[in-house]
């Protein structure tokens, strides 16, 4: 009749999917296997904060010279509080080799005269014990002319390097203006690359603004 309606059509039924004929040899085991617990993981576990060049023994030494060299003077940072070991370690770690070794070699020689004639290590000497260890090798010496014997040329540039990492730090500057003067090239400090260390108890230099390169001879 042409007013009857074609009865639907009842969709057809997908055939079951096949399952395979297993356990097949690269299957096996793998319903068995459980997967590890997750474990909180304090980041410093993963990736230390602060790589350190020297050995501990070398930054200890390195800290006792700066102490010695640059002192505290008329209201102006030693190079410890400037934190210039701290960013020698750092400057000499990103050096050429024979500047390295160089830096190496001569905290290894003071420690072991320190040993040697005070039966102490260079970090534990005492004030007049470090100017016997230090003082018969300083020299008056021109820029980028240092003298060529090995250990020599250690004492000196090691002297420079403390010198002008403390003078170009952000609490050198600041103690400047204490000072009622103005810091040449103010704002412009050299930084470490972790500014929020902390060694040994002692508060890392944490200056602000952009880097100035500090060379060695």
């Amino acid at each position: 009749m042409l007013g009857q309606q074609p009865s639907p059509v009842a969709p057809s039924t997908p055939p079951p999917v096949p399952t395979a004929p297993g356990p097949v040899p690269w299957m096996r085991g793998l319903s068995e296997i459980q997967p590890n617990a997750i474990k909180q993981i304090a980041p410093d576990a993963v990736a230390g904060t602060y790589a350190r060049f020297f050995t501990d023994t070398q930054y200890a030494t390195l800290r006792r010279l700066s102490e010695v060299l640059v002192p505290a003077m008329k209201g102006y940072p030693s190079a410890v509080d400037a934190g210039a070991p701290e960013f020698l370690d750092f400057l000499i770690g990103a050096s050429p080799q024979d500047q390295q070794q160089m830096y190496q070699s001569g905290l290894d020689r003071l420690e072991a005269e320190a040993r040697h004639r005070f039966n102490k290590p260079f970090a534990s000497v005492n004030a007049t014990e470090a100017d016997q260890l230090v003082r018969p090798w300083l020299r008056t010496w021109m820029t980028d002319h240092p003298p060529k014997e090995p250990y020599e040329r250690f004492i000196n540039v090691v002297h420079s390097d403390l010198r002008t990492a403390t003078v170009n730090s952000q609490a050198w500057g600041e103690a400047a203006k204490k000072q009622g003067q103005q810091p040449p090239d103010e704002g412009i400090f050299w930084y470490p690359v972790d500014p929020d260390v902390r060694r040994e108890g002692h508060a890392a230099c944490q200056p602000t603004g952009k880097k100035r390169r500090v060379t060695n001879g």
